[in-house]
Formats: C-alpha cells, sequence, structure tokens
C-alpha cells in the first residue's frame, strides 16, 4: 500500500491535466492540501477522475484559501469519509455513514469548534486493511492543513495552538477506539533543529508552542512502542501524547537538509535552503509494524512543497460501495443526465422561414450582387459607382447609430482592405459619371466616393469636400489611367526620404532620453561582483513599499558560495516633480 501527501498549492494550477499528476504520483492514496478551491469553485475535471474517488472540504470563510482533498484509487475505495475533525460538518443523516470517535469537547465551546472545522482543514477516510493473512483491520487516515501561525497575529496563534489540541483529540480517540490512523499533511511546523535550514538557538527554537505540542505528542525516536489503552472514545481523558510517531525520522533520524518546503520567490528551493514541515505520522503499532519506509520527493515539482511518500506491507480491501461525501454524489457531477436514446428521438421541426434563415439568404443575395460581373466590357460600371452603391447598401441594412459612432479614419481603414480583388473585373478607361441615389444617408455621415485604391474623396453633409474645392454640386469622375498617375506623383512628391526618417527617429529618441533617462543602471554586488536586482519592501512597517537593491543569486546559507551574498543597499527615493 502507496500512500502520499503533496501540498499542491493550488489544484486548478497544475501544469498537467489532474489525472496525469495523480498517476505520476505512484500512490494508492493521494492526500492534497491548500487546494485553494471552494464548493462553488470545484468543476468536473477536478472532482471526477477516472479511476479515482475524491473526497473533500472546502473553506467556508474565504475565496481561494486553504482546503484539502483525498483522491483513492478504485481499489481502495474507503468504507467511510468525513470532513472536518469535530463531527458539525456532517451532512447525512445516517449516522453510520460517520467516522465517529471525536473524543472529549470539554474544553472547547460550540463557537470555538464551528470556527475551527470552517477553514477545510481535514477530511478523513477511513479503510480497512488486510497484512498478509491476518484479519482485516481499520486504518484512518486524517488528511491535514495546519494552519500558519503568523507572528503578528496573536489570535492566529491561538488559532493554531487550539487546532491542533483538537487534531490530537480526535486522532487519540480513534486510535483508543481500536484503529490504525495516520496523520499527514502540512503541519506547518519544523520539529527539531535539524529540520529547518537556519534555525536559532536551540532554547528559543524549542520554546515555540507548536513545536512545544509536537514534541508532546510524538513518541521519542528508539522508544519502544506501548500497547494503546483500551479507554472509551469519550471519556474524561482528552489527550495522553506519545502515542504517535514521525515515519521519516523513523527510518532517518539523523539525516540533514531533508526540507519539504521552500520560498520560491527567492530561489531558495535551487540551494535547498527550506524547513521540513510535511509529514507522515503513524501511530506507533502501525510504524512498527507494517510501515515499511518513508521518503521524501524533492524531484517532483509544481509547488513550494515537494510530496512525502510512505510504503506500508499491507492490502487494501475495497470497499463495495462509495461515502456519501465522495464527489462523484454532488448534483452537479451525479451522473443525472439524459439517455442516449433521448438524443435520437423526433423533433420538432422549424418553421420554414426562420429569421436565421433570412439573414443568411439577405447576405448571400447581397454577396451575388456584389461580386456579380458583367460579360460585356462596355457595360462595366468604375470603382466609384461600385463603391457608392456598396455603401448606400451596407448603411440601409445597418443600424445608423452603429456607424455614426465609427470615426472617418477607422472607415478609410476598411475601405481600403475590404474586398479588392473583386474590383478588378470594373477596371476600364470610359469615363462614366455617377448619378447620385436618393435615400442614401446625409444626417452626418460621410458620403465618400472611391477613386482608387489609397485616394478618396469625401464630402460630408454641408457639401465641403475633404480633398477637392470644388463645390457639392459638380461632379468628380476620373478614370482609372487618370487616378493611377495621380496617386503615383502624389506618393512620390509626400513621402519622406528614408534618411530624413531615420534623421527625425533618432532626435525624437534623443529627445526622450533626455526627459526620461530610465531606471539606474544596478550597482555590483560586493560578493560576487555581480549585477543586483531591484526588490520591494512587501512587510507592513515605516519602509513598506521601499526598493532595495540585493544579489540576484538565489537565497541560501551563508556558508554556500552558490547562494545570495549579504549585499544590501536602498534605491535613493526620488525627489519631488523628477521625472526620472
Amino acid at each position: 500500500m502507496k500512500i502520499i501527501t503533496w501540498n499542491i498549492n493550488g489544484i486548478r494550477a497544475t501544469k498537467s491535466p489532474l489525472k496525469k499528476v495523480i498517476d505520476d504520483l505512484d500512490a494508492d492514496i493521494v492526500c492534497f492540501q491548500e487546494t485553494k478551491v471552494t464548493r462553488d469553485q470545484l468543476d468536473e475535471p477536478t472532482a471526477i477522475v477516472e479511476g479515482y474517488s475524491s473526497y473533500y472540504s472546502f473553506s467556508k470563510v474565504r475565496s481561494g484559501y486553504s482546503g484539502v482533498a483525498t483522491y483513492c484509487k478504485t481499489h481502495a475505495t474507503p468504507v467511510k469519509a468525513e470532513e472536518g475533525l469535530t463531527g458539525l460538518l456532517a451532512t447525512t443523516g445516517d449516522d453510520s455513514a460517520l467516522i465517529g470517535c471525536y473524543g472529549n469537547h470539554a474544553d472547547f465551546t460550540d463557537e470555538e469548534l464551528q470556527s475551527l472545522d470552517n477553514e477545510g482543514r481535514v477530511i478523513i477516510t477511513q479503510h480497512k486493511i488486510r497484512a498478509e493473512e491476518s484479519k482485516e483491520e481499520l486504518l484512518t487516515i486524517i488528511n491535514v492543513y495546519v494552519p500558519r501561525a503568523d507572528p503578528e497575529r496573536e489570535d492566529r496563534q491561538v488559532f493554531k495552538q487550539r487546532f491542533c489540541q483538537l487534531l490530537q483529540t480526535r486522532a487519540e480517540a480513534l486510535v483508543h477506539a481500536g484503529s490504525h490512523v495516520i496523520i499527514l499533511g502540512d503541519l506547518n511546523i519544523s520539529h527539531r533543529q535539524i529540520d529547518h535550514c537556519d534555525p536559532v538557538e536551540k532554547e528559543e527554537f524549542d520554546a515555540r508552542p507548536s513545536r512545544k505540542w509536537l514534541n508532546a505528542f510524538l513518541k521519542p525516536i528508539g522508544t519502544a512502542a506501548e500497547p494503546a489503552q483500551d479507554v472509551e472514545a469519550d471519556t474524561d481523558s482528552i489527550v495522553t501524547g506519545g502515542i504517535f510517531v514521525d515515519t521519516f525520522r523513523y527510518f532517518r533520524p539523523n539525516e540533514k537538509n531533508a526540507f519539504t518546503c521552500w520560498n520560491t520567490s527567492t530561489g531558495a528551493r535551487q540551494t535547498n535552503y527550506g524547513t521540513r514541515i510535511d509529514y507522515i505520522l503513524a501511530s506507533a503499532d502501525l510504524c512498527e509494524g507494517l510501515v515499511r519506509d518513508c521518503v521524501i520527493r524533492p524531484d517532483i515539482e509544481g509547488s513550494d512543497h515537494c510530496p512525502v511518500k510512505a510504503e506500508l506491507t499491507c492490502d487494501i480491501v475495497q470497499s463495495a460501495k462509495y461515502p456519501p461525501i465522495c464527489t462523484k454524489f454532488m448534483p452537479e457531477f451525479s451522473g443525472k443526465q439524459q439517455k442516449l436514446s433521448e438524443f435520437f428521438s423526433k423533433s420538432v421541426k422549424e418553421p420554414k422561414h426562420t429569421s436565421v434563415e433570412l439573414v443568411k439568404s439577405e447576405a448571400t443575395i447581397f454577396k451575388e450582387e456584389f461580386c456579380e460581373k458583367d460579360e460585356s466590357v462596355t457595360d462595366a460600371r468604375t470603382i466609384t459607382e461600385v463603391k457608392h452603391k456598396t455603401e448606400t447598401r451596407l448603411l440601409s441594412k445597418r443600424a445608423a447609430p452603429l456607424l455614426m459612432k465609427q470615426t472617418s479614419k477607422k472607415s478609410k481603414m476598411h475601405d481600403r482592405k475590404g474586398k479588392q480583388s473583386s474590383l478588378m473585373n470594373f477596371f476600364v478607361s470610359k469615363t462614366i459619371t455617377p448619378a447620385k441615389e436618393k435615400g442614401s444617408l446625409d444626417s452626418g455621415i460621410e458620403n465618400r466616393t472611391c477613386i482608387e485604391d489609397g485616394i478618396f474623396l469625401s464630402q460630408n453633409s454641408d457639401g465641403e469636400g475633404t480633398y477637392s474645392s470644388q463645390e457639392s454640386n459638380e461632379t468628380s469622375s476620373v478614370t482609372y489611367s487618370e487616378s493611377i498617375s495621380l496617386h503615383s506623383s502624389q506618393e512620390s512628391n509626400e513621402t519622406p526620404s528614408s534618411q530624413e526618417t531615420i534623421n527625425k527617429s533618432q532626435n525624437l529618441k534623443d529627445a526622450w532620453k533626455t526627459m526620461l533617462k530610465g531606471p539606474p543602471k544596478p550597482p555590483s554586488c560586493k560578493g560576487h561582483k555581480e549585477p543586483c536586482v531591484l526588490r520591494t519592501v512587501k512587510k507592513e512597517g515605516v519602509n513598506f513599499g521601499r526598493q532595495f537593491w540585493c544579489c540576484a543569486r538565489p537565497q541560501g546559507h551563508a556558508s554556500n558560495p552558490l547562494a545570495r551574498c549579504e549585499h544590501f543597499e536602498w534605491l535613493p527615493k526620488k525627489k519631488k516633480g523628477s521625472l526620472k
């Protein structure tokens, strides 16, 4: 039996499809923390993964925050599953579907219990296992994401401590009830100095409340396992301590630099400058009897954490049915779809002339009329006539207010690019004077006459031409050959030389450089003589928002020559009114 835990830092942010991610982890039971999805954000590709059943706990207080999920292969389907530690989140009325064994909550208020379970930090699955030829036994897996305690927020420090106490109460109650128990996930605690890249002095390190709790909760490595006490799950005994084992340290008590979490913003993973805060804890008898090994997998990337994997020498007995909180029973994923036969039933006939057909027919007629070609050259029309009729037809078929909002420039650009190939059929030397059609729009919209690609005669509603100074009642007729020569002469007169263009561009560039000199050149760091990088203070305080220069290399231990040196330099503050 293989089981793995991983703080995935956003289950929807994986680069590969979720099924591939889970398959590559190669485990029977996969436990994720920090899924960062709420109930309404869960989509089908995430909830329903072929070959697995999944169980979720969502945050009820914030969106995109916290959350845990457990995926079990079909042959590892649990017999029961439950959300939370307190039992208050149970949605089924069937008590037989609940795992139970909540322990004594006399030390907690009802409001506190609800608050501790509202952040979506625990999902519990219970399985039946069989070790070789022994009888079936229960194994309860608690997938947990322990809160991080902000040093500057006393309320969150208290919240974390109370959460840990509640976790211990539930876990020990399950052990006392006769079940093997595994607690796995992100505990947000570095247990010993060896589990931290840069620990403080031992006395100060061990004084942290969360470490004191973990020390009391775990059984010291090397001491014999004590048999579980035959105690009722709900007695006056709240916690006993010392009945769980850190499986990684059980097999590797003195291994250094075995970290599971790194600060990715400083590149600390490159230098392995991190902490070990992800664990697989097992009840002592299970660890010493069935756990074969526990390893850290820093080679698996995709998060600021890496997975931790344990292997047990037992088989899982598949449950005959899925627990009620399985995601496949959620209404949107429960498979309540139409039968395939319903898609082949006779449909009601549509009316002969639908609105779509009418629009399509009008578009076809317009296209045929626009692309119509006369067989006789003498019957061909000039570009002016075709363009005038085309615009009139377009304006009559579309809403005038929509065209009024378009600028004259956009209209001209559209005319330049639209349907030039079809106009080649109308190139003739014969001069024809177009007659002004009735019904054209003259409410402020310019009626344009196309002479040749790139040359336009425009007349506004007042009859003032933008190209010609003639009066509006005079007609303008230009043959194709004349228009070509006119266009060529204008281009030769108006197009500046390449050298003039280069000079103007360079002068403009120099002018901008004079006003805006851009960011200053980065200084070199003192340790490596390499260009520094500019960073910003994000911690609340007097320097919040200030920028500073520091070494560009990844963060690491001071003894590591490949790590960041201690160079630090404030960026000078900008003077008021300065553009630099």
